[in-house]
């Protein structure tokens, strides 16, 4: 089996996991045609050694991707998902359901999006009035 080691663990814990149980195994790494038993003091270095870089790779994509968002934000073109609904519809949408008179179900159907929309309306309803 080969496997790419930034693809096997989400971290140096989970690695040392995955080398446990692998070893267990029999599983030997093999690198550029040598091989190299996790069980002897060489072999678990160079397991370390390897895992620890694909966690700091790992660290480096998702500081770079938050680094990039708070750039976007700042400049104004990261503003998430648009509403489904409009302002004029929101408003209908919380005068039928605070008259009481449908179901969240029925008012999905009505307004041709899923409950969990009816419920996200209703709760930035309630949060904006307090």
């Amino acid at each position: 089996m080969v496997a790419k080691l930034d693809r096997l663990a989400r971290s140096l814990r989970d690695a040392k996991d995955i080398v446990d149980e692998l070893s267990a195994k029999g599983v030997k790494l093999s690198i550029g045609g040598s091989v190299h038993d996790p069980n002897d003091p060489v072999g678990r270095l160079l397991f370390n050694v390897l895992a620890m870089v694909a966690e700091f790779e790992s660290d480096l994509i998702r500081a770079r991707t938050k680094e990039g968002m708070q750039v976007a934000k700042a400049k104004g073109r990261l503003r998430g998902k648009p509403p489904k609904l409009s302002a004029a519809q929101q408003k209908h949408l919380m005068e039928v359901y605070n008259a009481g008179t449908h179901t969240t179900a029925e008012l999905a159907e009505l307004f041709n999006v899923a409950r969990s929309t009816i419920y996200r309306t209703s709760q930035r309803q309630h949060r904006g009035a307090s």
